[in-house]
């Protein structure tokens, strides 16, 4: 094909986590919440259904805009909602970085941010974290037509975060924007989200997947100063989010005691399965997210996860250049979390 244009010829493109068609599998793969969603939104999306689709939905969202700023302590006008957070991230690369343009990330973390720069015909330049998965002030050094900077806190794969102290000092420092990545935040310790009110060089993108159990409806949003709002809505579709989508966020931001109830059963399997896989002998990094980094000193793990597989559990396996491999395992019910454990502890016996 020679048609379409040479950055997208060139590049591979970023590929999702594997779903399933068929069969029974544990899925930890992708970072979903094990959960049913809350109930409201079932109900939220039925009454939408009963209200009629002819019509365009509301290009902006402004219910759930009223209802999350009511949430994080902000106005209405500070959030931009998206069909799901990529979608948000696509829209301020559009925004931000111009064809020969920098978009800056640090390494290792979510691969499309390196796809949405070419997408754009720009250049990725990759900050390595260091060994404890902090960042230097190299982060925040200067560079000629950088236009923005992605920080995913936590991040992925390592579920690390960086202070709210730290990510603004950075902030101040960087000669550009930065968009903070929080779509695990409401498993972490700490948030962003004032940092916007303190710093206009600062957004904060979520998602609805998450933390909400939200993944196959595709929400997601922005915090980010009025004046810089209004911008990006001249570069995201026209109608972004559709009227169930909006229907339901609404009802699940709504309904913050699910939110707390679900985030304590996770956080507490969170603690369990870390306990576990260093009880194998891994070292797993102590997670601010919904799932476990896990590497092995003494062992490749690309054979475990391929006896993850063959017993029907899908992990996320993950090689980095300079940073080598390891297992991603997301944060499931006890029972499966349990489920894979034993079936590693056997790989691990098999390979021994």
């Amino acid at each position: 094909m020679t048609y379409v244009r040479p950055e997208i010829a060139a590049m591979s493109g970023y590929v999702p986590g594997e779903q399933p068609q068929a069969g029974k599998f544990i899925k930890l793969n992708t970072n979903e919440n094990p959960y049913p969603c809350s109930p409201a939104v079932p109900r939220a999306i039925e009454a939408a259904v009963a209200q009629g689709l002819a019509r365009y939905p509301d290009p902006l969202a402004n219910a759930f805009r009223r209802r999350a700023a009511e949430v994080l302590g902000v106005e209405p006008d500070w959030i931009l909602c998206g069909n799901g957070s990529d979608d948000i991230l696509t829209i301020v690369t559009r925004a931000f970085v111009g064809a020969g343009d920098w978009l800056r990330l640090p390494y290792p973390s979510y691969i499309l941010y390196k796809t949405l720069a070419q997408i754009q015909g720009a250049n990725a330049e990759e900050v390595r974290f260091d060994a404890n998965w902090s960042l230097g002030d190299d982060f925040a050094g200067p560079r000629a037509r950088l236009r923005l900077a992605f920080l995913p806190n936590p991040n992925s794969p390592s579920g690390t975060v960086l202070p709210p102290s730290r990510v603004l000092e950075l902030a101040e420092r960087l000669p550009c924007p930065l968009l903070v990545d929080e779509a695990y935040a409401d498993f972490a310790d700490a948030n962003c989200i004032d940092l916007v009110k303190q710093s206009d060089k600062v957004m904060v993108s979520r998602t609805l997947s998450k933390s909400y159990a939200l993944a196959g409806l595709r929400f997601g949003f922005i915090v980010a100063r009025p004046q810089i709002v209004r911008e990006l809505e001249k570069v995201k579709d026209s109608y972004n989010c559709d009227s169930i989508s909006i229907a339901a966020a609404t009802a699940a931001i709504d309904d913050q005691a699910w939110l707390a109830d679900n985030r304590r059963k996770i956080l507490a399997t969170r603690d369990r399965l870390t306990a576990a896989m260093r009880g194998l002998g891994f070292n797993a990094v102590e997670s601010q997210a919904n799932f476990v980094w896990n590497t092995h000193p003494s062992q490749p793990v690309k054979p475990l996860y391929e006896h993850l597989k063959a017993n029907r559990i899908l992990v996320r396996y993950m090689q980095y250049a300079d940073w080598g491999e390891g297992l991603r395992i997301s944060v499931g019910t006890d029972e499966q979390v349990d489920a894979c454990v034993a079936v590693l502890e056997h790989g691990l016996e098999v390979g021994g």
